[in-house]
């Protein structure tokens, strides 16, 4: 049996590791009175009806938040069929961010001459980077109403390891408050 001490150190580290993840889960939102144990099939609703070239084009990562979502109904016990009990529609929507930094006084020039010199504080730009936000919409397809919708936001990257690693972990974390527990 672990002591006391190194079990709060180890659920620290654990805390600390989950903090540094380049994937946030933003929000998960369930519809109020629904009963997922009645739901048994899923399947994905057709991206080319959405007529957005950017899912049908190869390596945005779509097929790979597929299988992530697939994974996590398949691992509640809800299986893929072609006449499902729920779509799952899957939104992405990148962005340019831009990282700054202020300027303090150590950063300003130094000081000749002119009596009315002034310095003050300025955001200055450091790098820029792409953000990534998935949206994972679950609707009844009886009543074609969302029951479910979780969204999770992450940097991209150009290597593609590290992008289907970072849809697995924003996927898993988004669907630990899905309504339906992981079966044994």
């Amino acid at each position: 049996m672990l002591n006391p001490v190194k079990t709060s150190f180890l659920f620290l580290l654990l805390a600390l590791a989950a903090a540094c993840s380049p994937v946030r889960v933003k929000s998960a939102e369930q519809a109020p009175g629904v009963d997922f144990t009645a739901y048994r099939t899923y399947n994905f609703m057709d991206a080319a009806a959405r007529n957005e070239a950017f899912y049908l084009a190869p390596g945005t990562g779509i097929d790979e938040l597929k299988a992530a979502v697939s994974r996590e109904l398949e691992s509640r016990g809800y299986r893929r069929s072609e006449k499902p009990d729920l779509w799952v529609n899957i939104g992405v929507v990148t962005q340019e961010r831009v990282q700054t930094r202020q300027t303090n006084f150590q950063d300003a020039p130094r000081y000749m001459g002119q009596r009315n010199y002034h310095w003050k504080s300025e955001d200055v730009v450091v790098g820029r980077y792409e953000e990534g936000t998935a949206t994972v919409e679950v609707v009844d397809a009886a009543r074609n109403e969302r029951v479910w919708q979780g969204v999770a936001s992450s940097t991209l990257s150009k290597d593609p390891e590290k992008v289907a690693q970072r849809i697995d972990e924003g996927i898993q974390r988004m669907f630990v408050k899905f309504p339906v527990p992981v079966r044994p």
